[in-house]
């Protein structure tokens, strides 16, 4: 029979396999960042983490290093072991040959060909199932794939550093450190777990950023960058273009407004274009969004522009919002922030707070 309540050593347990599926963010494709935990006599036997590129599951991993191990054993999972049959038995199926007697699960799968029915083939097997341990903590973990099951679209999350006075910047004088060092390399950190990132084409013109993750060891994971550019005014001597066919950059702009021999020379350079539809002269935010998710992108950070961040937030598509407070003041001539501290709507409810060196960072997600 199932228990009913975790014991103090399945939240343990679930808590190391969370942090566990924080390895490969932002690199496992379509498939979202999922671990798994084998547990025999309180000892970790088997350990796996969706590989990077989508194949094997955790599972699979965790299992072959467990072997026999895992027979009698306790698997802890953060989303719902798959049922649906590819050229390999689905997940579900192989904890149930590997012999386990107890599933702990944390997160549910919302996909149509797993939802429920992962945990029904264990049940079926005469598998002790254990549901929702830690949910909430996976699923903010898992937000970017829930959120492009169920919506079709990427999680959406907006960064901006705020100065005291509610500036991001000064106009026209491209990139000011509004924050200290420290949060740099907590956006960096960001950029490194996220599948793309996005800004305006003003920010693009002034800063002329690189967006990549310049942390040690995580270069390779710098995400896809996405230039929300209507008119494809992105230079082509611009660093996002001259470094596109080492990581991929993409510009979204309206068709009708993008010259064939303008084309032509971004593309020379590894640009891709987006295909967008227009909405008041913009760019149609929802639908590029649903386009983005259909190319399995799953996690999205807005990191520039005050033009970019009204705009999402306007068309009410942010999920999370990352705002860093800085005591340093901008004065006269400061861009406004869209949205500070002090008037994130109640649509989102505050999830942590941590200091930066002198700066303070602090989190919200939609509250469901």
């Amino acid at each position: 029979m199932a228990d009913t309540e975790p014991s103090l050593d399945d939240r343990r347990f679930m808590a190391t396999a969370i942090r566990l599926s924080r390895r490969h963010f932002g690199l496992t494709g379509t498939n979202p960042s999922v671990a798994t935990l084998i547990v025999a006599d309180g000892v970790i036997v088997g350990r796996g983490v969706t590989a990077i590129g989508g194949r094997p599951h955790a599972e699979t991993q965790a299992l072959a290093e467990a072997g026999e191990r895992a027979r009698g054993a306790t698997a802890y999972v953060t989303l719902e072991p798959c049922a649906h049959h590819g050229r390999t038995p689905p997940c579900a199926e192989a904890l149930v040959t590997a012999g386990v007697s107890r599933v702990v699960g944390a997160a549910s799968d919302p996909d149509p060909r797993v939802a429920g029915r992962g945990y029904a083939i264990l049940r079926a097997a005469g598998i002790a199932v254990l549901e929702g341990v830690l949910a909430e903590n996976a699923g903010d973990q898992l937000n970017g794939y829930l959120i492009r099951s169920v919506k079709r679209r990427p999680e959406v999350t907006l960064k901006l550093a705020v100065s005291a006075d509610g500036m991001i910047g000064l106009t026209d004088e491209g990139r000011v450190a509004v924050t200290g060092e420290a949060v740099r390399r907590q956006v960096h950190l960001m950029r490194a777990e996220s599948d793309a990132i996005l800004i305006g084409i003003r920010t693009a013109l002034a800063d002329d950023p690189e967006l990549t993750c310049r942390l040690p060891g995580l270069d390779s994971r710098s995400p896809i960058r996405i230039v929300l550019d209507r008119n494809a005014r992105l230079p082509a001597s611009a660093k996002l273009a001259v470094t596109a066919r080492l990581v991929p950059t993409m510009v979204a702009a309206l068709p009708e407004t993008v010259g064939a021999e303008r084309r032509a020379e971004l593309e020379s350079r590894g640009v891709t274009f987006l295909a967008t539809e227009a909405h008041e002269g913009r760019v149609a935010l929802p639908e590029l969004m649903e386009d983005l998710g259909a190319r399995g992108i799953g996690t999205l950070m807005v990191e520039g522009g005050a033009d970019a961040a009204a705009q999402f937030l306007a068309e009410d598509l942010v999920d999370r919002l990352v705002l860093f407070s800085s005591t340093k003041e901008i004065g006269t001539g400061g861009v406004r922030a869209p949205i500070t501290p002090a008037t994130v709507p109640a649509r989102f409810r505050l999830l942590r707070e941590s200091r930066f060196g002198a700066d303070i960072g602090q989190e919200w997600v939609r509250a469901h």
